[in-house]
């Protein structure tokens, strides 16, 4: 698995990918191509309401051959494949399979256990192996990225994932600064010139993911994002609609499992800069959520986060350096500003929007996150307990 602690900064590319993901593997293994063929159809299948018929036309053996052929980045697009497909046989109509059969289950928790991650559909798979530059010769931005898999598809699909794409590329120096400073701390190498460099990389780089994250509603309407996209990345865990779990057929003895749902808490982005700035989540219910969130991260992100929060002590150091104080507080305001951007999309995208049932299902809870959690009481103590980070509060 990738680690991002001894790469050239140069070409470090933030929690991205370092290169491009794949759109599909170009092979002449038929499981593989028929794989590609159902993930390509999931909108007609799931407009047609014929997901769980055609997948379950599959043998047993599907995709039964040697896994450890693939290099990391293949098995990356073969789990992104297997996620939407298999969210889509599960939350495809409107009652949820409690079953997910065989011939997705197995090569799924396989592939998986491989990446590092559970089987279900994260913010890895949805977002940051999901993606293509349109044209390569060109940089990641709003107006040069596509996705390569989608549930119902349109416009308002597209750019939510769009948005947390390029909200990612534009975290990177903020990651770069982050890391810097960690390893400063480390090589006992810290000095105030260092930090304040650092620190106003990374004001930069968050005024930046700001102004992206502002240009959410542009694209992307509360009430297609409500009806037609949330359905499909709930989980199945603290999920009334499916209290028990989901069974993975011949896989965990048969024993229903619990995970998470899809959720930007799966991000690195605001863990990282959390434990760069030594920002203090009591020890509750929220704290162990978060903690729990990492579980779902690529391995590698989960390294990055615990290096910085085992190696930083910013906040310390600032409280001996009296003219730092000020771009500390100015970073801490740009993740407050981003946290409560999030509380407002919650509310906005969720929270004000009815359950009335259509064709494609209620949207979820209005209640719970597709994390599974209470969401809006979640996002506002995040976004509380960043401000009370502060050396100024006032």
């Amino acid at each position: 698995m990738q680690s991002y602690l001894n790469l050239d900064k140069k070409g470090f590319n933030g929690f991205l990918p370092d290169t491009e993901p794949l759109y599909h593997i170009d092979c002449s293994n038929a499981d593989v191509a028929k794989l590609k063929d159902l993930s390509l159809a999931i909108p007609k299948l799931l407009l047609t309401n014929k997901i769980r018929s055609q997948v379950d036309k599959l043998p047993s053996s599907f995709f039964s051959h040697d896994l450890s052929i693939y290099k990391e980045e293949e098995l990356r697009s073969l789990n992104v494949q297997f996620s939407f497909l298999a969210h889509a046989y599960v939350w495809g109509d409107l009652n949820p399979s409690k079953i997910l059969p065989a011939c997705l289950a197995k090569p799924w928790v396989k592939i998986s256990e491989m990446l590092g991650r559970p089987a279900v559909l994260s913010y890895a798979s949805y977002c940051l192996d999901n993606w293509h530059k349109i044209d390569s010769d060109e940089p990641v931005s709003l107006d040069n990225v596509a996705l390569n898999y989608n549930f119902l598809g349109g416009i308002d699909e597209d750019w939510f994932v769009t948005i947390h794409v390029c909200i990612e590329d534009k975290a990177k120096l903020a990651i770069t600064s982050a890391l810097n400073v960690a390893l400063a701390f480390e090589e006992n190498k810290v000095n105030k010139d260092l930090v304040l460099k650092e620190l106003n990389n990374v004001k930069e780089s968050m005024m930046e993911v700001n102004h992206i994250f502002r240009k959410m509603p542009e694209k992307c309407d509360p009430y297609i994002y409500y009806h037609r996209v949330r359905p499909y990345i709930f989980g199945w865990k603290n999920n009334p609609d499916l209290p028990e779990g989901l069974i993975y057929e011949d896989c965990f003895d048969n024993q229903p499992q619990l995970f998470r749902g899809e959720t930007g808490a799966q991000s690195s982005i605001v863990p990282t800069l959390d434990a760069l700035f030594n920002v203090v989540h009591e020890r509750d219910e929220l704290r162990e959520y978060l903690d729990e969130m990492r579980l779902y991260m690529p391995p590698g992100h989960r390294e990055l986060i615990e290096y910085v929060e085992k190696h930083s002590k910013l906040k310390e150091f600032i409280n001996e350096n009296e003219d730092l104080k000020q771009i500390y507080d100015e970073c801490l305001q740009e993740v407050s500003i981003f946290r409560t951007q999030h509380l407002q999309y919650a509310a906005d995208y969720i929270h004000s929007q009815n359950t009335k049932s259509t064709l494609f299902g209620s949207g979820g809870s209005k209640v719970r996150g597709t994390g599974g959690t209470p969401f809006m009481k979640y996002l506002k103590k995040h976004r509380d307990e960043t401000d009370k980070s502060k050396i100024d509060q006032d």
